[in-house]
């Protein structure tokens, strides 16, 4: 990654004490700045370099940035600003953190302090379970000195929009959201694509590369809680919602729920509901938890699991404020949920995201399964490997296979060695992807990508941890990994490969 080089000189700096009961936390005033490079770089240039950082290392952060990137980065974004903030690296819980009021107090003198023209509205969020607050900082010398006093563990800007500028700036076709996974269409599913089953369900092809229907034998989910982290679930399809016991799917619930506040404006505080405006969410969820119907439509791999939606994002592209702010909420939200189990998120983003970051580890900390999408490429994104969050250790990452002998990924996947399951979803002779439910009433679609293969792996774990009651998170995976094909051989693309599901059950 090309580095912006600068030399610091000149600075004074001024000693301001806070009493954090016994000790004495160090603030910062960085008194001249004549010296620091504060030309604005272009978001042309900042998104080279974050491109230039994942081709070379498959990583960007933006702790590795230079301060005069991250200060243009913020300047482009509304000049909000997130800090992560604790006593260590692994501090982010205000319930287990002993001094995050004290600590937060002192960093907002340091903003005050070295704001030549401080925000009336200084801080637009503090969050009331993580350690993160969100702050308007306009001066490069506050970043600074925020970045060098030592409870900081990250410093992000806020509402930086990665693909909204490649499109401004003429590198890809389209805006993110129509490049995001989103879409409304209604297929008539091929005779060749799925099975008839009783009371009249249809089983997708590609459930039968996994032994799901063997299984349904021992396990259909019962009495699991999964909960999926995506654009929301349409207020159109029944089997969602209303009717989501229908058919051989009985005695379960479903929940739903938004966190994401659609608005320009940083300090919006209201969502938009639960309902899904994308169409991603819909098929995710009917993907894993869809009944057991009586209507001639695609049947979920976990069709007796309850279900809690979170529409947490606009789209599958998580970028910008409210996006973020609103996957991290859903994240705390089903982690404090004693109900669930299990967590299926088939978005993510490029490079990584601190108040995400946060969220998974909080979620984890709890005993949720966190399975993430791999990652599913357009032209503009095919040079990236495994995608945010799913490269993280807390989660599990999927990926989609094409139908045949070996392992090739779809057409669109991603893959690499933080992968860990596969799932067969792209047929090698029509190209047709996996049936699902469509957002419309008594319709049905075709959906892909490493999205499906995630929910899909996400509905296979309930119908084991459903077999097993009585394990927890890393009892059940393991379980999974020892049912797979590649077992006990980890491949350096595909992880353990597919699950074969009744074996995962027995």
């Amino acid at each position: 990654m090309k580095k912006t080089v600068f030399r610091l000189c000149f600075l004074a700096f001024l000693g301001l004490s806070v009493s954090c009961t016994n000790d004495t936390i160090e603030s910062e005033r960085v008194e001249e700045v004549q010296n620091f490079n504060q030309e604005l770089l272009t978001t042309n240039q900042i998104n080279d370099a974050i491109k230039n950082s994942l081709q070379q290392s498959g990583r960007f952060y933006w702790k590795d940035a230079s301060l005069q990137m991250l200060w243009s980065a913020s300047q482009h974004g509304q000049n909000i600003i997130t800090i992560g903030y604790g006593n260590s690296e692994n501090d982010f819980e205000k319930s287990v953190a002993s001094k995050s009021s004290e600590i937060e107090k002192q960093l907002l003198k340091i903003i005050t302090d070295n704001e030549s023209n401080p925000s009336e509205k200084q801080l637009i969020y503090s969050d009331p379970k993580l350690n993160i607050i969100d702050v308007v900082v306009k001066d490069q010398k506050t970043l600074y000195a925020l970045r060098k006093n030592k409870n900081i563990r990250y410093i992000e800007p806020g509402d930086y929009r990665f693909f909204q500028f490649e499109a401004e700036n003429g590198m890809m076709k389209s805006s993110s959201s129509g490049s995001s996974g989103c879409g409304f269409d209604a297929e008539t599913l091929s005779a060749t694509d799925y099975t008839s089953i009783t009371p009249n369900a249809k089983v997708p092809w590609s459930f039968y590369k996994h032994n799901i229907p063997n299984a349904w034998s021992k396990s259909t989910g019962s009495g699991i809680t999964i909960g999926v982290i995506d654009s929301g679930v349409s207020p159109n399809q029944s089997l969602l919602g209303s009717n989501f016991n229908n058919g051989d799917s009985n005695g379960r619930s479903v929940q739903k729920y938004g966190t994401y506040v659609d608005s320009i404006w940083p300090w919006s505080t209201s969502t938009d509901g639960p309902n899904d405006q994308c169409g991603h969410g819909t098929s995710m969820t009917a993907t894993a938890t869809a009944p057991r119907n009586n209507k001639g439509l695609p049947v979920g791999v976990a069709y007796n699991a309850n279900l809690i939606s979170y529409r947490a994002a606009a789209n599958v592209v998580l970028e910008g404020y409210h996006e973020q702010k609103g996957v991290q909420n859903a994240f705390v939200g089903l982690g404090n949920n004693s109900a669930v189990k299990i967590i299926s998120m088939s978005m993510g983003h490029i490079f990584s995201v601190g108040r995400i970051e946060d969220g998974v580890r909080y979620a984890n900390n709890r005993g949720k399964l966190i399975f993430c999408a791999g990652g599913t490429s357009t032209s503009f994104t095919n040079f990236v490997g495994v995608i945010f969050p799913a490269w993280m250790s807390e989660t599990v990452a999927v990926t989609g296979i094409k139908e045949g002998s070996g392992y090739n990924k779809c057409s669109n996947c991603h893959s690499g060695n933080e992968i860990d399951f596969t799932v067969v979803m792209e047929r090698s002779a029509s190209g047709n992807t996996a049936p699902v439910l469509s957002y419309y009433e008594n319709q049905s679609d075709y959906v892909g990508g490493s999205s499906v293969a995630t929910a899909t792996t996400a509905g296979i774990a309930a119908l084991v941890w459903s077999k097993n009651p009585s394990w927890n998170k890393d009892q059940v995976l393991n379980k999974m990994k020892q049912s797979s094909s590649l077992y006990p051989n980890k491949s350096s693309e595909y992880g353990y490969g597919n699950v074969n599901a009744s074996l995962a059950v027995q």
